[in-house]
């Protein structure tokens, strides 16, 4: 058991929440999907966690076998957390959960996002018949943190790593590209403002940041 707390029932759902639905713990799972990260990295795209907090994750993740520890090879030598294969298959039930609390009307859009979080939003939130036709390769560099994306015939991919020869390059914060994806911000004023900056084909730019949309927020009964 990986919490010292159960629900102490035979239903799946439950005894997945005892393995992933203490505080933090969905999150810093969040952190690994795109591949394996160092304890600081983790704390730094985590701000509101404790180190005490995210120790306990940690351990109790690795016991649960949803994430195990290894040594990254020299030059490097450093200890990183990584998701097992059994991990990895909560990608699509985060992205689900995801866009089921982007419909809350009490979602904060304008909050910050780590750039794993933004990344993984892409993935949720693309729209393939908003694609049709669309053949470009970019490069997004989120802080200090670099991704390649492609867009072939309404198929989004997107990973980390640069490539060679992309159609246009954007850089900035990822709170930022979300504010003009998401929020309604215009680019060219996001640009003067130098919150991002731009390379390559604008016009491929324009459509990329047209291809992601947030859900409707659920409609509210009405109170009589």
């Amino acid at each position: 058991m990986a919490t010292k707390r159960s629900y102490h029932d035979a239903c799946g759902t439950a005894h997945a929440l005892d393995l992933v639905g203490e505080r933090w713990a969905l999150l810093v799972v969040r952190e690994l999907l795109l591949g394996p990260k160092r304890y600081g990295d983790l704390r730094t795209d985590l701000p509101g966690i404790s180190t005490n907090v995210l120790s306990h994750r940690l351990d109790e993740l690795e016991e649960a076998g949803v994430v195990y520890r290894r040594t990254l090879p020299p030059p490097a030598n450093a200890r990183v957390y990584e998701l097992t294969e059994w991990g990895l298959e909560l990608e699509p039930i985060i992205r689900a959960l995801g866009r089921w609390g982007a419909r809350s009307p009490a979602h904060q859009r304008d909050a910050s996002i780590s750039p794993t979080s933004f990344v993984l939003s892409l993935r949720t939130n693309f729209d393939p018949e908003a694609a049709s036709g669309v053949q470009a390769v970019y490069e997004l560099h989120l802080g200090q943190h670099s991704f390649h994306a492609r867009v072939a015939d309404g198929v989004f991919e997107i990973d980390r790593g640069t490539t060679s020869a992309p159609d246009a390059t954007i850089e900035g914060p990822p709170d930022a590209l979300a504010s003009v994806i998401y929020g309604g911000r215009d680019m060219t004023e996001a640009t003067h403002a130098s919150d991002l900056a731009i390379e390559g084909d604008l016009t491929a730019v324009e459509r990329f940041l047209s291809l992601f949309s947030l859900p409707e927020p659920a409609a509210q009964p009405v109170q009589e």
